[in-house]
């Protein structure tokens, strides 16, 4: 029982520290829009309906802080920044698909219950 306990914690801080790097909002988001290739700050803002430029620019900081994604800047004017997945990034891509996954078989079941609902009401 104790070894179980032991497990479950350790299984715990591992799950914590990816929540700490891929957690909040916006974060799954960005690399979802990052899955498929290279992006600029503006494409990347369009993409994400609803976030700022404040919390893009935070967001992206912190993961090539954490060395989720690169950023090129590129030495002209007006200036050019591309983002992009690292390869520690990229090894996210089984998550975010599962992620997927889940989410699809979570709609379908839910579609299910209320047709379970809906058949056996009789009105």
């Amino acid at each position: 029982m104790k070894a179980e306990a032991q497990n479950h914690s350790r299984l715990t801080c591992e799950v914590e520290t990816t929540l700490d790097v891929i957690g909040g909002r916006w974060k799954v988001l960005i690399i979802r829009e990052l899955i498929s290739g290279v992006k600029r700050f503006g494409e990347l803002q369009r993409s994400l309906t609803g976030i700022t430029q404040k919390m893009l620019t935070q967001q992206l900081r912190e993961m090539e802080e954490d060395g989720i994604i690169h950023r090129e800047v590129y030495p002209q004017i007006p200036p050019k920044v591309e983002y992009s997945l690292t390869p520690l990034g990229e090894s996210l891509k089984p998550i975010l698909y599962a992620m997927h996954q889940w989410a699809v078989e979570h709609y379908l079941s839910q579609i299910d219950k209320k047709h379970l609902v809906n058949d056996s009401n009789p009105n």
